[in-house]
């Protein structure tokens, strides 16, 4: 573990810390890009960090007002509501790449309008719905729609080294083992801010 990285916070780096640092270095995202990500939570909170000191222009989308502040704070540089049809519409075109952290259906049509010709709509939310996508809003502007599991060792070795240089850390509510089912009840309301870490 690189000095700097808390042992005590770093179990949810492992994996969604490298879910969402993984498709930076797998498709060599531009430190100029600007991306938006679907979703501000477990795997959201932290590709806001990464995308923030990567160097890119980052828009958070998402339909709780509660969080637009906290996607500030935590590297955003613009909100927008993802349930919002106008304002999705008026971001046509201004995206190099969409990272979608969730795992609910959306109207994927209207992402892929957000994007550049040759954007990217890249999934690591593991959505259970098929992806409702017209093919003339890929073909036309040439735009992509991939996925992407956890990285390799090498990937979670520069991860690590990354959030240590930048001080990226995942948002966690500690428990201790005796606690587990209260940790349990509390993942389930759904109040979870963003990973629990039980401690022994």
């Amino acid at each position: 573990m690189p000095e700097g990285v808390d042992p005590a916070s770093a179990g949810p780096l492992f994996c969604g810390g490298i879910t969402v640092f993984n498709p930076l270095v797998q498709f060599d995202v531009s430190p100029s890009a600007r991306v938006g990500v679907v979703g501000i939570g477990g795997l959201g909170h932290m590709a806001l960090q990464f995308l923030n000191a990567w160097g890119c222009e980052v828009t958070a989308f998402t339909s709780s007002p509660t969080k637009r502040e906290e996607a500030l704070e935590l590297g955003a540089h613009h909100t927008l509501d993802s349930r919002d049809a106008d304002a999705l519409a008026a971001a046509a075109g201004r995206f190099d790449l969409i990272l979608s952290t969730v795992n609910v259906k959306l109207d994927w049509n209207g992402y892929l309008g957000t994007l550049k010709p040759k954007g990217r709509l890249h999934i690591v939310g593991a959505t259970l719905e098929p992806l409702d996508i017209g093919a003339f809003s890929l073909i036309l502007s040439q735009r992509s729609v991939s996925g992407s599991p956890v990285g390799s060792p090498v990937t979670i070795g520069k991860m690590l080294e990354f959030a240590a240089r930048h001080d990226i850390a995942p948002v966690t509510e500690q428990f201790s083992f005796s606690k587990i089912n209260d940790a349990i009840t509390h993942l389930r309301s759904g109040k979870a801010r963003y990973r629990l870490v039980l401690s022994h």
